[in-house]
Formats: C-alpha cells, sequence, structure tokens
C-alpha cells in the first residue's frame, strides 16, 4: 500500500514505479486492481472504510425514491444537502442501484410529518410569461374533429406562468376558463407587478397572439418595460418559463384530481408554487431556491452538516458546496418528512441528530 500510495503521490507510471522499486511491472498492476476488494481474502484489510456511510444513509435515498419517483439522484444529493448531508451524485447513483437488502439492525427510522437572451442583474429584472394548457381528464383525448375536446372549461384550464429569470422564482400565477385574451394577460401582469412591488425591466415571451399585438406592446410602453420575443421555430428561446411548466407538470398536476372548480384549482398550483420557491432545490442555482437568491437569506445547504462516518477526517471535504461539520463526526440522523398543505406530492426534507 505504501508504494502504491507513493506511485499516486509522484504521479509514476506503470513503468516507472516498478522499475524505481525493482518490482516486476505486472505485480504492481494486479495490486492497483486489488485495491478495491472488501472480502475476506482482500489485498488490503481495514477494519471500516473511511469514504463509506452507513447505512442508515443508504435507507434515506430508498426512501426518498420511494416518496417520490421523479426525484433523480441529483435532486436527491440536493435535497439531503439542504437538510445538511453533503454528498456527491455519484454516490446516491451508486446507491440507487445496489439489490442486496440493507441490514435491519442498522436502518434508521423515517418520520412523516403533517405540516402545512438578456441578461438579469437582479432579482425582478427580467421576467418571462408564457401560457398552457392543463386538462382536467386524462389527455385532451383525440387532436382531430369530431372527437377533438375544445382546449377549454371543462375539459382544462388555461394556466398563465410569470418567472424571475435571474432567481427562477414564480412571481405570478393565473388561471383562466379559456384562452385568454390580451386584456386578461395585461390585467395579470399588472397584479402580477403590484404583488412583487416592483417592474421588470425586461418581459421576455413567444409570439402568441395575447403578446404579438399593438396592446400588449403600448401596456408595455406606458410602464417602461421593454417587451422582447422568442424566435419562432428555435428551442431555447423562451427555456426557463418551459423548463418550469414542465416540471409543475410532471410533479404537481399528475399527482392530483385537477378539480373543476376555479377555487381549488387556485388552492393546488398556489400550494405547487408555494414548494416549488421555498423547498425545491433548483440545479441552475446550484442546489439553492428561488427564494434563497434574494439578498440576506441564509442558503440551506451552505450551512453546517452531519457528518456519518466516523473516521472522516476532520479538515476533509464533503461534496459542493463544501461546509464545516455540524457537532462530532460519526452522528446518527433520522429522515422527517412533511408535506406542504397535506399535498403528498410537495414533501419537504428534514434531518434529526438521533439521540
Amino acid at each position: 500500500m505504501r508504494i502504491l500510495q507513493l506511485k499516486a503521490a509522484r504521479g509514476w507510471s506503470y513503468e516507472q514505479a516498478p522499475r524505481a522499486f525493482m518490482i516486476d511491472e505486472q505485480t504492481m498492476r494486479s495490486w492497483l486492481r486489488r485495491v478495491d476488494e472488501e472480502s475476506d481474502g482482500a489485498l488490503i484489510q481495514v477494519s471500516e472504510q473511511v469514504n463509506k456511510f452507513p447505512n442508515f444513509v443508504r435507507y434515506f435515498f430508498k426512501q426518498l425514491k420511494v416518496l417520490l419517483p421523479t426525484m433523480g439522484k441529483a435532486r436527491i444529493a440536493e435535497v439531503l444537502a439542504r437538510a445538511g448531508l453533503h454528498l456527491g451524485v455519484t454516490t446516491v447513483g451508486r446507491t440507487l442501484r445496489e439489490t442486496e437488502p440493507m441490514p435491519a439492525d442498522d436502518a434508521a427510522t423515517l418520520d412523516v410529518i403533517e405540516t402545512r437572451v438578456v441578461t438579469a442583474r437582479h432579482p425582478g429584472d427580467v421576467w418571462h410569461v408564457d401560457l398552457t394548457a392543463v386538462p382536467t381528464g386524462p389527455r385532451f383525448w383525440v387532436p382531430w374533429v369530431p372527437f377533438a375536446l375544445p382546449q377549454s372549461w371543462p375539459f382544462c384550464w388555461w394556466v398563465g406562468v410569470v418567472l424571475d429569470h435571474f432567481s427562477r422564482a414564480v412571481v405570478g400565477l393565473a388561471i383562466f376558463r379559456d384562452h385568454p385574451t390580451a386584456g386578461d394577460i395585461q390585467r395579470f401582469l399588472s397584479r402580477a407587478i403590484r404583488n412583487a412591488s416592483g417592474l421588470p425591466r425586461y418581459i421576455i415571451t413567444d409570439r402568441g397572439r395575447q403578446f404579438w399585438c399593438d396592446s400588449f406592446k403600448r401596456w408595455c410602453h406606458c410602464r417602461a418595460i421593454h417587451p422582447r420575443f422568442g424566435a419562432v421555430g428555435k428551442r431555447g428561446s423562451i427555456v426557463t418559463v418551459e423548463r418550469f411548466i414542465r416540471s409543475m407538470k410532471n410533479e404537481c398536476t399528475p399527482h392530483i384530481l385537477v378539480p373543476l372548480q376555479l377555487q381549488s384549482m387556485r388552492r393546488e398550483l398556489g400550494a405547487y408554487a408555494k414548494w416549488y420557491n421555498e423547498h425545491r432545490p433548483n440545479q441552475a442555482l446550484g442546489g439553492r431556491t428561488p427564494w434563497e437568491i434574494h439578498p440576506g437569506v441564509r442558503h440551506a445547504n451552505a450551512a453546517p452538516r452531519f457528518e456519518p462516518r466516523r473516521n472522516w477526517p476532520t479538515m476533509g471535504p464533503c461534496a459542493l458546496p463544501q461546509t464545516a461539520i455540524r457537532g462530532r463526526r460519526g452522528t446518527k440522523v433520522s429522515l422527517a418528512v412533511g408535506y406542504v398543505e397535506g399535498r403528498r406530492h410537495l414533501p419537504v426534507v428534514e434531518l434529526r441528530k438521533v439521540a
């Protein structure tokens, strides 16, 4: 092992290291292949791997995947980092692929708690606006007459979305029974401006008839807002708001019975917007939530972390973002999952130290 460590420290090749110690090259290659062995006949015998997480951490990965199957390995790593457990995406992916059962005596507990190309310079500088249809049934059936269903209530809701480009925060949501007009969109944007207590510098939209018209352009001009329009036939022009709509249709509407009452629909999408802004980590923001981008707000994934590995060096780095250790090493924690307004598809994950 000392020879292999020296080879790695000096950066020697497979020819240089055997020549320095007068050993055969195939012997060196055999040692390197056997470094990761874990059986009783392993070349290197250690009592416990320094970088191996306890079994209860593996349990967290599998439970989160069961609770929310749409979570990928990167999302699970970001959620646990916000709760105080920093680990790599590859570690999560490797654990989720494991098939061997976990020892029952080392399993952690799971507590379920019922709880309620314009550059943006700062939050509120650039807004994205778009519309989407949310069907109240499984689908729109078939797209051709006479079997096509009209894209209006009670067969679908039209949802208007205003998204801040800098923070990815949902600034406003509006629900319409029918395809909204330009006047409907302007009144919706006026409410969003009042709620945000500020005017954006730019509003970016597609070239829908509600936006690509003189009425909308005059509305923007009266408020000193510069309208910008996505390129026709090109992907990525309004990709930020389109990505939010895709997330909403994957994480919210498939998990609920889409209501036919307007107030109920507003409550469902309002709960999702609250969860999205305050609790859902965003990969584009480095695992932070949209609300944590605002000045003066503490980033949850930058707080001191739990370290469940007993032999991990105190000064050893963790998965990004790197933080200091909270308390002692070898801490055992339990997973507590709450839900925003009781919605099972909107989890809030916390880690609690086990006494």
